[in-house]
């Protein structure tokens, strides 16, 4: 018995062509790059909460400061003298002989460097600055003359900006 050997015929190869390779190469390379631009946007922005946070808790702090003196129409170191938006003389933050003594003595005061009330720096918080404003406004039936809108803007690193406001009325004496 007597075998031949014959050529065997396939069918179809089986594969990819190069045109087929590049486009799933291009393909795979745009979803990866999208992804990595993805990932880049959120590393890049992770610590914004941080800096809103740490803003937060200085805006916070200076307005319970502020809210936690009284708002009288007398000054309270002379009650010949009526109050008036702004600080008396010789009157400063952190100052031992005359501190801001009333809520109106803080209009326009300005932290370069977020500081405790006695005027020390706060570790960290160097590159924060806060402002203050008190304006007079009225309260429902309370008059403009007899309460305040007070606001406390902190901007930290990157020009990340909280504004705190808070209204106070005026009690006798």
């Amino acid at each position: 018995m007597r075998t031949t050997l014959q050529p065997r015929r396939h069918g179809a190869t089986r594969g990819a062509t190069l045109v087929e390779v590049v486009i799933f190469i291009v393909v795979i390379s745009i979803a990866v790059s999208s992804i990595l631009g993805l990932l880049s946007l959120a590393v890049g922005h992770s610590g914004d909460p941080l800096v809103i946070r740490q803003s937060l808790a200085a805006a916070e702090s200076l307005m319970q400061e502020i809210m936690s003196q009284p708002y009288t129409a007398k000054d309270p170191d002379d009650p010949t003298v009526d109050e008036a938006i702004g600080p008396e003389a010789g009157e400063a933050r952190g100052s031992s002989s005359k501190p801001l003594d009333n809520v109106n003595d803080y209009d326009g005061l300005v932290l370069n460097g977020i500081s405790n009330a006695d005027g020390t720096a706060i570790a960290g918080l160097e590159q924060y600055n806060a402002t203050v404003s008190v304006q007079p406004t009225a309260l429902g039936g309370i008059a403009a003359s007899e309460g305040v809108l007070v606001s406390v803007t902190v901007t930290g690193p990157g020009g990340v900006a909280v504004t705190l406001s808070g209204y106070r009325a005026r009690y006798a004496p």
